[in-house]
């Protein structure tokens, strides 16, 4: 009888290695979306949680820091709310420019952005510390799993997912090969990352194979100790 059930839960753990493999997902990022650079040509725009200086050169007592509120307004002097996400620096320059002009002979504006409450992406899965990563600078795959921690023993450091916003709001995805990077073979994996991606760090299949065994197995069916005992917990 302990043959037979030896040889079935031998059955079962081959089939659940067996099954582990990642299916590749059929909308991988075009190579046009992967820049060896997050920086564009762009001009950045004003985003929510981002914190504002606002400097008057001839009236410095309505000088102000701003943070933009989750509605992207702000609210300043005179002038009171102002919806401002969504805009370029130089656009909410000239339109408090001409909101002040109302109120100042010569309201001399300068908007300055000291810290963006955009620049960040999310590491989760497989490492020490999941959660929110601020991008400041250039930050690559790697970079990101680095500050989150690392990643943990039981990660599959082959099939790291990064998750990209696409430029119709649909998610884009690719596969990156993470152990390439560490042992040099291909540091093309390591890629440049963008506000709001998010990084996944799997479980290696052996790692699942012990999940599976902990709530399956040891947790349901005695074991014996080897000392005539079994154990059940």
């Amino acid at each position: 009888m302990k043959k037979v059930i030896a040889a079935n839960f031998l059955f079962l753990l081959l089939l659940l290695i067996a099954c582990t493999h990642v299916v590749k997902n059929p909308t991988p990022l075009s190579q046009h979306s992967i820049q060896t650079s997050p920086y564009t040509e762009q001009e950045y725009r004003i985003q929510v949680g981002d914190q504002l200086d606002i400097k008057f050169f001839y009236n410095p007592e309505l000088n102000e820091q701003v943070t933009v509120r989750p509605d992207g307004r702000i609210s300043l002097q005179l002038v009171r709310e102002i919806m401002t996400a969504g805009l370029t620096p130089a656009e909410l320059t000239d339109l408090l420019t001409k909101k002040y002009a109302k109120e100042l002979k010569m309201p001399e504006v300068t908007v300055i952005v000291c810290s963006f409450g955009s620049q960040r992406v999310y590491v989760d899965g497989e490492v020490a510390k999941p959660g929110i990563v601020p991008l400041v600078g250039f930050v690559t795959v790697l970079q990101a799993i680095s500050q989150a921690g690392g990643m943990k023993d039981s990660a599959r450091m082959s099939e790291v997912v990064l998750i990209r916003r696409g430029t119709d709001n649909k998610p884009l995805t690719l596969q990156v090969n993470a152990q390439k990077v560490i042992d040099g073979t291909d540091m093309s994996q390591d890629i440049a990352l963008k506000p709001f991606d998010i990084v996944y760090v799997p479980k290696s299949p052996i790692a699942n194979v012990n999940v599976w065994v902990d709530q399956y197995i040891r947790k349901n069916i005695p074991i014996s100790t080897g000392f005539g005992y079994y154990l059940n917990p």
